[in-house]
């Protein structure tokens, strides 16, 4: 999948979509060319944008309701933390500034997916 297309060809089901979005990052990882200072960073990152859907998956074979919002909860922290990570490689290393955009749009668009989900989960407590 490549993240500059139309929108309406990505995947509905968030499940599939932070697949193929912990999928783009590890490529986009394996693409660069990095020092061993960025280690950590990348690190980070591939750890991070893996989180958010392990914890997706994990929290659909939650026994309980408030178990599947605590994984969804982590899923958004990992969401957030990829962000942060892709902004700190992006302004701190000469990477693909298109490609490395495009990861912060797809991590911020799929955390706001799952935090509306959270909330539209605790409304109906």
């Amino acid at each position: 999948m490549n993240l500059a297309q139309d929108p309406v060809e990505r995947p509905y089901n968030i499940r599939h979509r932070c697949f193929l979005f912990a999928k783009e990052v590890v490529e986009f990882i394996k693409a660069e060319n990095w020092d061993y200072v960025y280690r950590s960073m990348f690190d980070q990152l591939l750890r991070s944008a893996t989180s958010i859907g392990a914890n997706v998956v994990e929290g659909k074979a939650g026994s309980s309701k408030k178990d599947w919002v605590r994984f969804l909860t982590i899923a958004l922290k990992s969401a957030n933390e990829t962000k942060y990570w892709s902004c700190l490689i992006r302004d701190t290393m000469m990477v693909d500034q298109a490609r490395i955009n495009e990861l912060i749009t797809e991590a911020d668009e799929i955390s706001r997916i799952i935090a509306a989900v959270i909330i539209n989960a605790n409304k109906k407590e």
